[in-house]
């Protein structure tokens, strides 16, 4: 290891701002420069020995670039953290087409062309009026990740007794 490559190191092992995996693999590999034995640096930071071996066998074959993560299996996410954000927001807020009670005891919407109360099927059009390209099964396994709830209205009009039938 050459002056700069351990000046590389250091500085991520010392550091507080960099993510705490990327400091334990550069303290992995300082360690083990000063001339620990792979236990000793696993009792250390609390790893097992089986890592610290594993994370050094990657950094003497890849070099600084051992430190970092892997490309992960599987398709990258389409809809960003963002866009998902701007999907669930309108859910969980109330729906401009919805009946409120104004001051003067009539009834009105603050929006009559919107929908007055929130459906997969009126909350797509509104996720691709922002822009977020998606289908309406999308929206619906996003709100059930996200543990979004849409409330079902029931109308005052309509009965579930079976007597009254």
């Amino acid at each position: 290891m050459d002056a700069e490559e351990e000046r590389q190191i250091r500085k991520p092992a010392g550091a507080r701002h960099t993510p705490a995996h990327w400091i334990m693999r550069a303290q992995i590999i300082a360690f083990s420069r000063q001339g620990l034995r792979t236990s000793a640096i696993a009792a250390k930071l609390g790893c097992h020995t089986q890592t610290v071996r594993e994370r050094i066998e990657r950094f003497d074959t890849e070099g600084l670039a051992g430190l970092g993560d892997r490309p992960v299996a599987g398709r990258k996410p389409r809809i960003t953290e963002v866009e998902r954000g701007k999907l669930i927001a309108p859910a969980r807020s109330t729906p401009p087409g919805r009946l409120t009670r104004e001051e003067s005891g009539d009834l009105a919407a603050t929006d009559d062309s919107g929908p007055p109360r929130w459906t997969l099927d009126s909350l797509t059009p509104a996720a691709r009026a922002q822009g977020i390209v998606i289908a309406r099964g999308q929206v619906r396994r996003i709100l059930r990740a996200e543990k979004v709830r849409r409330r079902h209205t029931r109308s005052w009009a309509t009965s579930t007794d079976m007597a009254s039938s």
